[in-house]
């Protein structure tokens, strides 16, 4: 059964609206999309970096946060309510230097007042990269 408050989710529309956000700019693409996961890819290219040629834990952090922040708001009715992000934890596990890295999200708790996302990156041999933790606050609109 599927998490996700509304039964179809077009990736196509949740690119279109990373237009002109961070997304668009460190080059992050949704890829998949299941019951209970959703998934994306990162180059890791110059606008992935650090000084040392390797990716940067901060554009791992932009990804995991971006992949919780979008499962948690998926499983909301938006028209009442939204999800912030309250706190992310990242553990930096393996570095790469070249290709892309692929992330999934998926929930730990849906609550009404919170929600808490995993997220794993890994290389493109299933290599575990980072792991990520991000807890969601919901609020109510007003």
């Amino acid at each position: 059964m599927s998490i996700w408050k509304f039964k179809e989710i077009d990736l196509n529309i949740l690119q279109e609206k990373d237009k002109n956000t961070i997304l668009e700019t460190l080059g992050i693409e949704y890829t998949a999309i299941g019951e209970d996961f959703i998934s994306a890819k990162m180059p890791v290219d110059k606008r992935t970096h650090q000084p040392m040629g390797l990716l940067h834990g901060g554009a791992h952090v932009v990804l995991a946060e971006s992949l919780g922040s979008v499962a948690a708001n998926l499983c909301l009715d938006v028209s009442k309510e939204y999800a912030l992000g309250l706190d992310i934890n990242s553990n930096h596990l393996k570095s790469i230097r070249s290709g892309y890295v692929y992330g999934t999200a998926k929930p730990i708790h849906i609550g009404s007042k919170t929600q808490v996302w995993e997220i794993k990156i890994k290389d493109e041999n299933e290599h575990l990269l980072n792991i990520s933790r991000i807890t969601m606050i919901v609020l109510q609109r007003p």
